[in-house]
């Protein structure tokens, strides 16, 4: 068997990349046992500079410094192209324009997940862009799926965890129940099952917290990743 290249675009943030290196070389391993390992190419962005032109609603700057790193993995022989976090497919369709290889959608990949658990209504949380932009909810509305997102206040404290918290490795009990409240909440308002949005989410939320079904889509994309590099 040939191995495609898997070409990763990472470091927002790294903390949540070192997931996505495991998780897709655990699955290569898993198919093909012995040693065997993924072929990845990655770039790892300054996650400072990307946050700051999401503060500053700065996305054409953003696309262009991650249109330049794809364009790198392109070059250096990626065979396709995972963004690895979901608020910055924002702006993959601009990406791609730029390459002549694909870009796999995190979002896409994370609504086959979804329908192959019969989950037609869906809990998403994330960072405050991922929540309220249509980006990535369009992409599961458009597979007939319901997107339920918490209030404002509630989507604004899920921000500050993330960006304040878990970017930074930082994991607390409280931050933890914080979330675990907010999922109680879209529970109760028909949610089948919650989307960890953030690719940092897993760092803090795993499915032993919950009853509801959790649909991690760090995981979900590596797994994605490694089936299409197996073939």
């Amino acid at each position: 068997m040939k191995l495609k290249t898997i070409g990763m675009l990472g470091g927002m943030s790294w903390e949540s990349t070192v997931l996505y290196y495991k998780d897709v070389n655990e699955a290569v391993k898993r198919e093909l046992g012995g040693l065997h390992s993924a072929k990845i190419l990655m770039y790892s962005v300054d996650f400072a500079e990307i946050e700051e032109c999401q503060a500053n609603g700065d996305w054409d700057r953003s696309t262009a410094i991650l249109s330049e790193a794809a364009l790198r993995l392109q070059s250096s022989g990626a065979d396709f192209i995972i963004i690895c976090t979901n608020t910055m497919h924002k702006v993959a369709p601009q990406i791609q324009t730029a390459l002549d290889i694909p870009v796999i959608h995190i979002a896409e990949a994370t609504a086959d997940e979804l329908l192959q658990h019969s989950v037609k209504k869906v809990a998403l949380l994330g960072t405050k862009y991922t929540m309220t932009q249509d980006f990535y909810k369009q992409k599961l509305i458009e597979r007939g799926i319901d997107v339920l997102i918490p209030s404002e206040q509630e989507i604004e404290a899920v921000n500050t965890i993330i960006y304040n918290e878990l970017c930074l490795g930082i994991i607390s009990e409280q931050s933890k129940q914080k979330f675990l409240d907010v999922i109680d909440q879209l529970s109760a308002q028909g949610a089948q099952g919650v989307i960890l949005g953030c690719t940092e989410i897993g760092l803090l939320i795993q499915q032993k917290d919950i009853s509801l079904p959790v649909f991690d889509t760090a995981r979900i994309h590596a797994e994605k990743a490694a089936k299409l590099a197996l073939g």
